[in-house]
């Protein structure tokens, strides 16, 4: 009856077996033993049949209704920070420049990464509600200073405070399964990510309406996350209310010394400094450095350096860590990592590209440009319930995970082949983006908890979304600058188009500037500017343009295709889908009285 992962065997057995007290389920440092009974019952049984049926009480749903109201303002600020990266680095720039927009998602995916496995250790031994509550009221600090921001560096600093928030993410998917029935974790994930398709219906409809406008610069960024703030401290507040886990013999009797010893400071050291250092080094590449440059080559170096000592520091001095080796009993946990990086590769390019390429090359109206992507949330509420049922009902994961990749990799070579000629077909594409994202993290999320022991579920959840979001960070960094390589050829492609017309060498550089800066009325002012060469430079700029979304799209979708393939070696865990209760809200009366 614990809120912490190292109680989840006592959990279960308290409210299976009715152990009494002080019988070895009472105690957290024998939990892995009683995990392994149970798998061994589970076995020999070969179905729940025999277990007692919890009845679940409004204590147990409006915990998870918490929860899920915090993924969905994550969610809103998330995907609302991809869709606007470019509109905030135009208004906020004063250049014309976009170049700094990336480091607006990509703080958070580093922080995501980064704060996850270290929220998710500590949590076990001061409980998930504080973490939960705190870091969501510091995503609430940082959003008011994105909407008061002043310039790029300010509003890339509230998003690195509202990273904060994504810390605690982890702990919503182990809450919404550990309360629940093992069997019904699928619907406990589908419900997080139902949650997270309206936040991003809202994140991009609300940021949508904000924008409006036929100039590029807005300010309605600004009453965006005035409403993020206000969202944040709804959710905050609303979790302090609603989810009172009762606390564990870790949380009681260990002092703050003991517990302050027991987390993997060294490696979250390694972590941090290694995934900072990568990626930097990574956006720097060909913006503005080539790779010659030690900006780029020796910051990237160090970085992967210092990611290489975490793995060896993991894997033989510290075997109780972030990476913690029971873990990897099961072939599933590490099939899960590598296709959740690739996930995560294939989500932050979509989310800070799609609405970019349709921006650019399609729309004006910065509402029907998240309509657009909207779509890809709508169909995402369907294929997550969808895939919820199925696992729930099949006890199965393997080929519906399968099934969720191939649908990336349809949805990328779709956009690989779009192009300025191409507005009707990119409606429909992001259709295949909703299957794929909807089926994906449920599926994948449910597997990896159900095939690790269950006193590890935080750890598990802290480490599946970090390295999700670690894929989004080195993801993110690769696109820029394959993004970045072929604009670099951008003002090469213009002359190219416009000398042949007779514009006046003297006027070549202005009339570029003015046309990368979607100044239509400084275009004409130019000395020697016609209608035809307007027209022409504008061709050789979305051409440009086109060549760059085709590099991240070509890029997305081989990470995915591998993802396709490694799936398919996944087993089901089909005998863990039963009726255990590893950390309920609820007092084992309630939840077995007739």
């Amino acid at each position: 009856m614990a809120d912490h992962g190292g109680d989840r065997g006592t959990a279960a057995t308290t409210t299976v077996d009715s152990s009494p007290p002080g019988s070895p389920a009472h105690h957290p440092e024998k939990s892995h033993h009683l995990h392994d009974t149970h798998s061994h019952s589970d076995s020999e049984h070969g179905s729940s049949r025999n277990e007692p049926k919890p009845h679940l009480h409004a204590k147990t749903f409006l915990a998870v209704f918490a929860v899920c109201v915090i993924y969905f303002v994550q969610i809103y600020n998330v995907v609302g920070a991809g869709a606007q990266a470019n509109t905030i680095a135009l208004t906020l720039n004063g250049n014309g420049s976009t170049a700094n927009g990336v480091w607006l998602t990509s703080s958070i995916a580093i922080g995501t990464a980064v704060l996850s496995p270290i929220f998710s250790q500590a949590a076990d031994y001061w409980g998930r509600r504080w973490f939960l509550v705190i870091s969501t009221l510091v995503g609430a600090v940082g959003s008011i200073i994105v909407a008061r921001a002043t310039s790029i560096e300010i509003a890339t600093a509230g998003f690195a405070i509202t990273s904060v928030s994504y810390g605690a993410q982890p702990l919503l998917h182990a809450v919404s399964s550990e309360v629940l029935p093992r069997r019904y974790r699928s619907w406990g994930q589908a419900a997080d990510l139902v949650s997270n398709a309206f936040g991003g219906i809202a994140g991009l409809l609300v940021g949508g309406a904000f924008t409006r406008t036929a100039n590029v610069p807005s300010e309605g960024f600004r009453n965006f996350w005035y409403v993020g703030t206000a969202l944040y401290l709804f959710a905050g507040v609303l979790c302090f209310l609603l989810y009172h886990p009762p606390a564990t013999e870790r949380q009681t009797v260990l002092s703050v010394g003991d517990k302050l010893k027991k987390l993997d400071w060294v490696g979250y050291f390694l972590l941090t400094a290694g995934i900072l250092l990568f990626c930097i080094g990574l956006s720097w590449s060909e913006n503005p450095y080539p790779w010659s440059d030690p900006h780029t080559s020796a910051t990237f170096a160090v970085g992967l350096g210092l990611l290489v000592v975490l793995g060896g520091y993991e894997a033989f001095v510290k075997k109780d860590g972030m990476f913690h080796h029971a873990l990897f009993q099961n072939r599933n946990f590490a099939i899960v990592l590598v296709c959740l990086f690739c996930e995560g590769i294939a989500f932050f390019g979509a989310n800070n590209y799609f609405a970019f390429q349709v921006g650019i090359l399609y729309e004006t109206d910065a509402l029907v440009v998240s309509l657009r992507y909207s779509i890809t949330m709508i169909v995402s509420i369907f294929s997550a319930a969808g895939a919820g049922w199925y696992c729930a009902t099949t006890k199965k994961v393997r080929w519906i995970t399968v099934a969720s990749f191939l649908f990336f990799v349809v949805f990328f070579a779709c956009m690989a082949t779009s192009g300025s000629s191409t507005s009707q077909q990119v409606w429909g594409y992001p259709v295949f983006l909703g299957m794929a994202l909807g089926m994906s993290l449920v599926t994948l999320i449910t597997v990896a908890q159900l095939s690790t022991p269950p006193e590890l579920i935080a750890i598990t959840s802290g480490l599946v979304i970090g390295v999700r979001s670690l894929g989004g960070s080195v993801g993110l960094a690769i696109y820029n600058a394959l993004f970045n390589d072929a604009m670099n050829d951008l003002g090469d492609n213009i002359v190219k188009a416009v000398m042949p017309l007779g514009l006046p060498p003297q006027s070549i550089g202005p009339f570029i500037g003015a046309l990368a800066a979607h100044d239509d009325a400084g275009l004409f002012q130019i000395p020697g500017v016609s209608p035809r060469i307007v027209g022409a430079g504008a061709e050789a700029l979305l051409e440009t343009f086109s060549t760059g979304f085709k590099n991240v799209w070509i890029t997305a979708s081989c990470v995915v295709a591998f993802a396709a393939i490694l799936a398919v070696f996944l087993k089901d865990p089909g005998k863990e889908f039963n009726m255990h209760i590893d950390a309920p809200v609820e007092k084992e009366e309630e939840l077995y009285s007739s």
